[in-house]
């Protein structure tokens, strides 16, 4: 999966329509480009892409202020039907780089609440298994160590276990703060997130 990609069609798709210049300055706003290395020429790049891909049409063409003329872009149904598939995945799937979820969790209020804690605990589900199979390895592990495997290694299953640990604390947290209301969500009232009609 691309961060770039969901974010790109995120962005259009808050703003109804854009160019590639919004998209850049809207997730500069962001700082994606240190988190996600969104770059100014992989969104533009992304935008030509996913007009080919018909996941973008063309709106209008603005004469740029001194450069060259800019491009508006909307996002299609079938643009539309990749954003949900993206987002989607990139919320519930561990499998994922940090990236992708980070591009996730700033897009995620354009979802409706519930359907966003039903994929981050489906997201949960996956890490309790990592998790548990974590501490059997950790356990398998010391079972070898008698057979000369180096002492050290142990701390590569410390690390996993860690990184687990701590990506399941967040993820709780996060999905109690959602059931407590927190964050304006694309079905609360006087909610942004859903895209504007067509």
């Amino acid at each position: 999966m691309s961060a770039t990609r969901l974010l790109v069609l995120g962005v259009v798709r808050m703003f109804g329509r854009a160019h590639g210049y919004q998209v850049r300055r809207e997730l500069l706003t962001w700082s994606a480009d240190k988190w996600a290395n969104v770059q100014p020429g992989s969104i533009y790049h992304a935008l030509k892409k996913m007009a080919a891909e018909e996941l973008l049409e063309l709106v209008d063409v603005e004469p740029g202020e001194g450069g060259p003329d800019r491009t508006a872009y909307r996002l299609t149904d079938v643009g539309e039907h990749e954003y949900q598939v993206l987002i989607a995945k990139a919320l519930s799937d561990p499998q994922l780089n940090h990236p992708d979820l980070s591009a996730a969790i700033s897009l995620m209020t354009t979802l409706p609440r519930a359907r966003v804690i039903n994929l981050l605990r489906q997201r949960l589900v996956h890490l309790e298994a990592e998790q548990r199979q974590a501490k059997l390895m950790a356990e398998e592990l010391k079972a070898h160590m008698e057979l000369g495997t180096p002492e050290h290694v142990s701390e590569l299953y410390r690390l996993w276990g860690g990184i687990t640990d701590a990506s399941l604390a967040w993820l709780e947290g996060l999905v109690a703060r959602l059931e407590a209301g927190e964050y304006v969500m694309a079905d609360d009232t006087g909610a942004a997130g859903e895209p504007p009609a067509r």
